[in-house]
C-alpha cells in the first residue's frame, strides 16, 4: 500500500523569490514522507533557480526547528523555508 502525505510548504524572502509562489501544498508519496523527501519534492518541481537556494536555507516544520532532515512529516504539516536572512 502506498502511503501519500500532503504538507503546505511556505516560502521566505528569497526562496519565494525563487520558486514565484509564496506557498504551495505538495504531496509525498512513498514510505516513510521526511523533511528530506518535501525538500527534494521542491527540488524536482521548480528547478535550478531554487536548487541554488535550498542548501542555504533553514526549515521549521509546523513551526519548530527542523536540524536533522530526515524527520518525519505528518499529513497536514507545515514546512517553512527560509533563506539566511540580511539585517541591522
Amino acid at each position: 500500500m502506498t502511503v501519500s502525505v500532503r504538507l503546505t510548504v511556505r516560502y521566505f524572502a528569497g526562496a519565494r523569490a525563487a520558486v514565484g509562489v509564496p506557498d504551495e501544498s505538495i504531496e509525498l508519496t512513498g514510505d516513510g514522507a521526511t523533511v528530506a523527501s518535501a525538500i527534494e519534492a521542491v527540488r524536482r518541481r521548480h528547478g535550478d533557480r531554487v536548487a541554488r537556494v535550498l542548501p542555504a536555507c533553514s526549515f521549521l516544520l509546523d513551526g519548530v526547528a527542523v536540524r536533522n532532515h530526515d524527520t518525519p512529516v505528518s499529513a497536514g504539516a507545515q514546512l517553512d523555508v527560509l533563506p539566511p536572512f540580511a539585517g541591522g
